[in-house]
């Protein structure tokens, strides 16, 4: 059973999808208002899924339950993750792309986007997945399960390209996570379009309009 989502088409008989994840205690209705902002009159007709996270208690606030894609059980980055919620986490969005499949969007078609949390799992799930996908969106954001990822990673999404914002000024994903996890990612050969901006943790005018210049690309096949 898929997730409950919030969606917006951006015409009749969307050909292609962009399916978006929020950060920790948020839901699908944070990004939602960004589509008349981001979105070109050049571009095709867009399924825009916004996904809500289920509630699950979070370590780092006490345990008080919140929407989270995977429980933070501390600001330690060397400590072990919750590898267990992740990768439920990633299952639930295959299970939103094969959905799109069988609307009649094929993955080749897909961009997935995400911010913090939610961009942690955009990118584990995309570089996993089977099927190759138009491209991955990354805000604000690290890449998790970095160990497993040489032996995990799909030849099919092996080069797939990667939209990646982060604020110099980000007390809550710092930027040298990102920087690592950039390292990573290009170390594999997965080219990372990296944007830097002045800002704490969350999205300004200037990353809008750089990412609808980056998908513009991606939404041209």
């Amino acid at each position: 059973m898929c997730l409950p989502t919030i969606e917006q088409e951006t015409g009749p008989s969307p050909t292609h999808a962009i399916i978006w994840l929020h950060g920790l205690g948020a839901d699908g209705n944070d990004f939602a208002p960004i589509v008349p902002e981001l979105i070109s009159p050049a571009w095709p007709a867009l399924r825009f899924v916004f996904p809500h996270a289920p509630v699950r208690p979070v370590t780092i606030n006490g345990g008080t339950p919140m929407r989270a894609w995977y429980d933070i059980l501390s600001f330690d980055r060397d400590q072990a993750p919750d590898e267990a919620g992740i990768r439920e986490s990633i299952l639930a969005l295959d299970q939103l792309i094969e959905r799109e499949n069988q609307r009649g969007i094929p993955s080749a078609h897909i961009v997935l986007a995400g911010f913090s949390q939610g961009g942690a799992i955009v990118l584990a799930a995309g570089l996993r997945h089977p099927q190759r996908l138009a491209g991955i969106v990354a805000l604000s954001t690290y890449l998790p399960m970095i160990g497993d990822l040489e032996q995990e990673a799909s030849a099919a999404n092996a080069q797939i390209p990667v939209f990646w914002g982060h604020g110099t000024a980000d007390p809550v994903v710092q930027l040298q996570w990102g920087q690592q996890s950039r390292a990573r990612l290009e170390a594999l050969g997965v080219p990372v379009s990296w944007h830097t901006y002045p800002i704490g943790h969350h999205v300004c005018q200037p990353e809008i309009h750089d990412l609808q210049q980056w998908l513009s690309q991606r939404l041209a096949d």
